[in-house]
């Protein structure tokens, strides 16, 4: 996977439009748009304020998640923590094996990107 797939990920992920990244990493749509493409590649000043509005530029750059944090997580994160620590360890291993299988079919799709 390339950095402009990984970025375009990660903006997914946090549920803002290629416009509304741009306005915070201080960039043209267009700019976005061509980072996304990898026709350009993103600078460092980009980088950090991309971190800034919540992407994870280790795995922007790498491929690599960050470790999480708890005061990271969001309230639907933090939700689901809860349920998880209230099953049985069966339960737990036939979730993650669920988690794992599901995560591994939405890395095969590539979303709709959001304009």
């Amino acid at each position: 996977m390339t950095i402009g797939a990984r970025l375009r990920e990660e903006r997914a992920r946090l549920g803002v439009t290629q416009t509304d990244l741009a306005v915070a990493c201080s960039v043209a749509k267009n700019t976005q748009l061509n980072y996304e493409k990898d026709e350009r590649s993103p600078d460092a000043t980009y980088l950090l304020l991309a971190k800034e509005a919540g992407m994870d530029i280790n795995y922007v750059l790498f491929g690599e998640r960050s470790p999480v944090h708890a005061d990271q997580l969001s309230p639907y994160e933090m939700e689901m923590l809860l349920y998880l620590r209230e099953l049985p360890d069966f339960d737990k291993e036939s979730l993650r094996r669920m988690a794992f299988a599901m995560a591994a079919v939405a890395k095969t799709q590539t979303p709709a990107p959001r304009t």
